[in-house]
């Protein structure tokens, strides 16, 4: 199908992907996107792995693809292995309006394994590069690929080489890769993210020997001023855990990786920047606890943050908690002034 590239979108989208929060399943919810873009105007977002059968085939579609507008540009990762369904999905996709489609080629999980998706297309790369292409050729959007530096037995230096060369003859420019193996036997998906070693001097003999293609990064990265020095490396970092569980992380992106002003100045401010979100999610049926879960962290580190948590565990689950809950759960926390909260 041929379509009109929005050159806007996609420079945008390719300014974001410098800084990314990383596809993680039950994690980067719509809600916890929505709360992460209070934290940063400029980082690109990531959905869970949604696989193509989900959205093909699963009702209603928008439990699978629903996003709200302040959450770009948010990418889709699909999960799945045949060109044809990764073909619809990323056309269905574009039109939801996505800013990119990513292809999952890192998860380790025997689940997904059994229907050749994730870390075991490593070992397929003509299909990886079939699916590209296909996908390319449904969308004006870009289309990345997500991936690992091998998989069991592989050889991280040959193994890699042939993959990332391959798919990207089929025209894929952008490559986020996990700095680690995935170990599809004998480790389980928590495993593999911190058994097998990081080597990240792999990842960048990769951007040396590919000057063209964005070769960004992803694995055990927990700072900025890590971000600062891979970016030395690399075209972009990607973190997943670290942005997650202390999403403060979040607030200095754009000011230190972007050289634009922080979106806000404290945690409070964030928090309350999410109350008509969550009164909007509450009026659509939510349950309280289906967004505020994922603020959990906020406040970790602060006087009363302890408490904040508390409030919200035995809370917010119950029918009818509202925003009386979370403002409750708010008070618990002594709030610094700008100064100190900023630091």
């Amino acid at each position: 199908m041929t379509q009109t590239i929005d050159m806007k979108s996609t420079h945008r989208v390719d300014r974001a992907r410098r800084f990314s929060v990383a596809p993680m399943m039950d994690w980067t919810t719509r809600d916890y996107r929505a709360f992460a873009r209070t934290l940063t105007r400029e980082a690109l977002l990531y959905t869970e792995m949604v696989t193509t059968g989900a959205i093909l085939h699963g009702s209603p579609r928008e439990r699978f693809l629903g996003f709200s507008d302040v959450e770009h540009p948010v990418a889709l990762q699909l999960g799945g292995s045949d060109p044809a369904a990764l073909a619809e999905c990323a056309a269905i996709a574009e039109a939801w309006g996505y800013d990119e489609v990513n292809l999952n080629v890192g998860c380790p999980s025997d689940r997904v394994q059994n229907n050749l998706i994730g870390a075991c297309l490593m070992e397929h790369p003509a299909k990886v590069a079939a699916a590209v292409r296909a996908m390319q050729a449904a969308v004006s959007i870009p289309v990345t690929v997500k991936c690992r530096i091998g998989v069991d037995e592989q050889d991280e230096d040959a193994d890699l080489a042939r993959f990332i060369g391959t798919v990207a003859d089929a025209g894929c420019e952008v490559f986020i890769v996990h700095a680690r193996k995935a170990w599809l036997e004998g480790l389980s998906p928590k495993e593999n993210r911190d058994v097998p070693p990081l080597n990240y001097p792999r990842v960048h003999r990769l951007k040396t020997q590919h000057p063209d293609l964005h070769i960004g990064i992803n694995g055990g990265i927990k700072t900025l001023d890590e971000c600062q020095a891979q970016l030395e490396q690399v075209d972009s970092v990607m973190i997943g855990r670290e942005a997650y569980q202390n999403p403060w992380l979040l607030a200095g992106v754009d000011a230190a990786l972007y050289g634009t002003p922080s979106t806000v100045n404290s945690r409070h401010d964030a928090a309350r920047a999410m109350r008509s979100y969550i009164d909007k999610r509450l009026a659509d049926g939510a349950k309280l606890n289906h967004v505020t879960r994922h603020l959990m962290g906020l406040f970790q580190g602060c006087p009363g943050g302890r408490q904040f948590r508390r409030h919200l565990s035995e809370n917010a689950h119950r029918d009818g908690a509202g925003l009386e809950v979370f403002d409750e759960a708010l008070a618990k926390v002594r709030e610094l002034d700008t100064a100190s909260a900023v630091a």
